[in-house]
Order: structure tokens, then C-alpha cells, then sequence
């Protein structure tokens, strides 16, 4: 984010009310910024707002909002007009997932994802990009994944979200250039420890779980403030997770290995013990009891 504002920015969080977006809205808060939250179960995200008050942030905006609604994303970003004046910094972070092989994936399941994941997020990012064009400047950071370089069995739908994310971020990058004071970053955890595992869409009967190595919220969060803070516009994908270069090098460089190896590791590393009902998660609707920092244990 430009260097001379400092705390006190202006910060839209999507997906605030749990995992990666929570960590996030607390850390931003923690800097004094001002917040807008959005997610689309109202009570949680309130609980959110708290918390980021408590935190230290001087104004909470809570904007509940199905990122999927265009319509709905545009009346958001002039409610946070309207009461701050501008925006600073726009995290796109919310995002939703299925277990299942492509062809299992009921059609419901799997369209809503992608109008989540693929849609949604350029709604946001189009809003956001709108903005900034006119002020002169601001910070887009979407939250990807490493699934965005690579692909793992019974989670294509959101592989190919993932991947369709990167391009969408990649190309408004390009297309941005002529703005210098609006920059564009895209953050790409691996394995991290949040709700989005219990949440998820699956056919499988089986609990799911991040794979190894698994890291924090927080240090996604810290990953998605320093894209933020970092003026260099060639600072355009950040890797959340030690192992994501040796993955993707993995991926590129011996496809046959990594295809016979990724459906033992994927059943190793990517499945709890113990079974969960079958069924479309809090894709098609929020779970707010599921919303939460940490997947439960």
C-alpha cells in the first residue's frame, strides 16, 4: 500500500469472518487500519467486527455480501465510499471448495463454486480496480492457492478455480500498468488451518483435512500484509507455504512421477480419520456454526 498513508488505511476483507480473512481483519486491525468486513453470514461476521475493534481498529464497517452478486459487490464498495472517503486496500480472500472427482461433483455444487471463486473474485477485483483507477492508487491482494500452479485428485473443481483465479490476476496486472500507483499481488498458500476442510462440498464420505506441511492463519495473513505493504510493483505472487516451490517444481518437471505419486499422498495427506456425511458444505448456502479461525478439532 503507498508508503505515506501508513496506519489508518482504509481495508475491504472478503471472507472476513473466518480463516485466512479473519487472521487478516485482526491484523489489520492490530495496525489501526479501518475496516470494511464482508462475508455472507451476518452473524459471524459481527462477532468478526468485534473482535477487530477490540483489536484496535477505529471503524468497523460490516457489509454482509454473496460475492457472487455483482450487483451486490458494487453497493458494497459505494457503502465504503460513502462512510471513509476512499479505499486503500482491497483483500479478495473469499473463496469455497469441493471434494469429489469432476464427474461425481454434483452441477449445482459445481457451478456455485466457480461463480464464487472465479466470478466473485473478479467482481471484487473489479470493483476494487475500478476504485483505484480513479483515485490514482491502492493495493488489490487476492488469495489464491498453490492448486492455482498444480493439481491434486478429487478437488479439480477447485483446481481449476484456482488456476482460472491466477489468470484473471495475472492479466490485470498487465492490463493496470498504466497506473502506477495501483499495484496487483496474488497470495498462494498451501496447506493452512481453517474452516474451509469442514465447510467444503464432498461426495466422498470422508473427513478432510490441509495437507502437511500446514500453516497457520496468521502467517497467510502476514504474507497478505506484506504484499500490501510492498512498493515494488514487480511483487506480483507470493508463496504462503515452504514446500509450494519444491511442489510446483515437482509438478512441471516430472508430470508422470507427480501424477503417480498424488493420489497416495492425497489419501495420505489430505483425509482425516473418520467419516463426515456427504453433501454441498457451505457452498451453496453459509454454515455461519462452521465459521470460526481454525478448522475444529
Amino acid at each position: 500500500m503507498p508508503a505515506d498513508r501508513g496506519p489508518g488505511r482504509v481495508v475491504w476483507v472478503t471472507g472476513a469472518s473466518s480463516g485466512i480473512g479473519l487472521a487478516t481483519a485482526l491484523a489489520c486491525a492490530a495496525r489501526g487500519d479501518r475496516l470494511v468486513l464482508s462475508s455472507r453470514a451476518p452473524g459471524p461476521l459481527e462477532e468478526a467486527a468485534r473482535q477487530c475493534r477490540a483489536a484496535g481498529s477505529p471503524d468497523v464497517l460490516v457489509a454482509p455480501l454473496d460475492i457472487g452478486d455483482d450487483d451486490a459487490v458494487r453497493a458494497v464498495g459505494q457503502r465504503a465510499r460513502q462512510r471513509f472517503g476512499r479505499l486503500d486496500v482491497v483483500v479478495q480472500n473469499a473463496g469455497v471448495a469441493a471434494y469429489g472427482r469432476i464427474d461425481e461433483v454434483p452441477a449445482e455444487v459445481l457451478e456455485a463454486l466457480f461463480r464464487t471463486n472465479v466470478l466473485g473474485a473478479a467482481h471484487v477485483a473489479g470493483e476494487a480496480v475500478r476504485t483505484f483507477r480513479e483515485q490514482g492508487d491502492g493495493v488489490l491482494v487476492v488469495v489464491g492457492s498453490v492448486l492455482g500452479r498444480l493439481t491434486v485428485p478429487w478437488m479439480g473443481a477447485y483446481n481449476a478455480s484456482k488456476f482460472a483465479l491466477r489468470g484473471l490476476v495475472r492479466t490485470m496486472q498487465q492490463e493496470n500498468r498504466d497506473v502506477p500507483g495501483l499495484r496487483i499481488s496474488l497470495v498462494a498458500p498451501g496447506g493452512v488451518d481453517t474452516p474451509i476442510y469442514d465447510q467444503s462440498a464432498t461426495v466422498l464420505g470422508r473427513r478432510n483435512r490441509p495437507p502437511y506441511p500446514v500453516a497457520s492463519p496468521e502467517d497467510v495473513a502476514a504474507k497478505v500484509l506484506r504484499a500490501a505493504d510492498t512498493d515494488q510493483r514487480w511483487h506480483r505472487e507470493l508463496d504462503a507455504g515452504w514446500a509450494n516451490p519444491a511442489m510446483k517444481a515437482a509438478f512441471g518437471l516430472a508430470p508422470g512421477l507427480f501424477d503417480a505419486l498424488s493420489r497416495p499422498a492425497m489419501r495420505l495427506l489430505g483425509f482425516a480419520p473418520g467419516r463426515r456425511p456427504s453433501g454441498p458444505g457451505n457452498v451453496l448456502a453459509p454454515q455461519p456454526d462452521g465459521e470460526r479461525l481454525r478448522q475444529r478439532r
